[in-house]
């Protein structure tokens, strides 16, 4: 059917259409003429809310995914006790079920190289849905370890370091700040092994200057092209991102946050942010901007959440101070008298 044979009344006695959406028809419902067939039907794939009704009115399968291994184009023997009619199975025949099942997930992984991409890539789905990460981020890992695993060799490593690495540079990309102690945490890695997070630290270092991998700003310095220019840089940017995870994670006023990345828009310079951790710039923000507005918050309060020392705040808010100079305008407030 074409679009010269799109109908909206019948031609016959000009009376209105009734679809059929069973047979893909418009029908006259006066006369009962078949006035076109074979429609396409490009609404909801179904309207049930029950998972079995829905499986069983499906019309296509679901969608591809970068973070499993065989990119989920794959055939899955549900779990249950009843079949197909609804009846239950009897215990011999559940058990012949399982074992079906266990030598089909068993087939699926026919080399090595499979079954280190997806123990790599099931770690990091499992790491991303305990930090709450967004579908997007696990995307972008799984894509960056199928690059690098694709042009390096992986054989040897380990899988929990590998994974923890590749969402640090995953969350680098999407802007997203998570550190890599948070991450490698997720992992399941406890707090005194702390060799995990060195080798961690290792790994990302290498996809990043071994595999050519860059962030947004690092990709357009290195090529020499230059970078769309914005209100905020990309340095700004970053600080933004820490300073609102400090602000959520401490409950500090609204007013604060947004003090404190004016603060860091306006003293944006490369020789006070270089080599310094970004956690411990925006806990100094954050603590110049509190005293400034006599808001009372503790170092120590600051430095728990940004997982730096007292004495490295104080350091960066001598750094702050003594390369920038702060002139605070004090407005006179305005006060009625009440008589009663």
């Amino acid at each position: 059917m074409t679009s010269a044979e799109y109908f909206t009344e019948c031609p016959e006695c000009s009376a209105s259409l009734i679809q059929d959406h069973s047979k893909g028809e418009y029908i006259c419902e006066r006369c009962g003429c078949v006035v076109m067939d074979q429609v396409d039907d490009y609404g909801r794939e179904s309207n049930s809310t029950d998972f079995e009704e829905k499986s069983k009115n499906a019309r296509a399968s679901g969608s591809t995914s970068f973070a499993l291994h065989d990119y989920g184009l794959r055939t899955e023997i549900a779990y249950g006790t009843k079949d197909y009619a609804g009846k239950s199975i009897d215990y011999q025949m559940a058990e012949t079920m399982n074992s079906i099942r266990k030598w089909h997930i068993r087939s699926r992984i026919v080399s090595p190289q499979e079954r280190r991409l997806s123990n790599v890539l099931t770690k990091i789905n499992e790491t991303c849905a305990v930090m709450s990460l967004p579908k997007l981020l696990v995307e972008t890992a799984a894509m960056l370890y199928r690059n690098f695993e694709g042009n390096h060799e992986a054989k040897g490593k380990s899988i929990a370091c590998m994974a923890a690495a590749t969402i640090y540079l995953a969350c680098k990309k999407c802007s997203v700040v998570r550190s890599l102690d948070e991450i490698v945490g997720a992992t399941g890695v406890t707090d005194q092994d702390r060799s995990s997070v060195k080798l961690a630290s290792k790994y990302y270092r290498m996809m990043v200057m071994e595999m050519g991998v860059f962030t947004e700003s690092q990709a357009s310095s290195v090529h020499g092209q230059p970078q769309q220019q914005s209100q905020v840089p990309a340095v700004a940017v970053a600080i933004d991102h820490y300073i609102s995870k400090l602000a959520n994670m401490a409950k500090i006023d609204t007013k604060v946050e947004r003090l404190a990345i004016d603060i860091a828009h306006r003293t944006n310079d490369h020789l006070l942010a270089d080599g310094k951790a970004p956690n411990g710039l925006a806990a100094a923000y954050i603590y110049v901007a509190s005293i400034l507005l006599g808001v009372n918050i503790l170092q120590r309060d600051v430095s728990s959440l940004s997982g730096v020392t007292e004495v490295t705040i104080r350091n960066r808010c001598k750094d702050l101070l003594t390369s920038f100079k702060i002139i605070v305008t004090v407005r006179a407030q305005q006060t009625r008298a009440v008589y009663t």
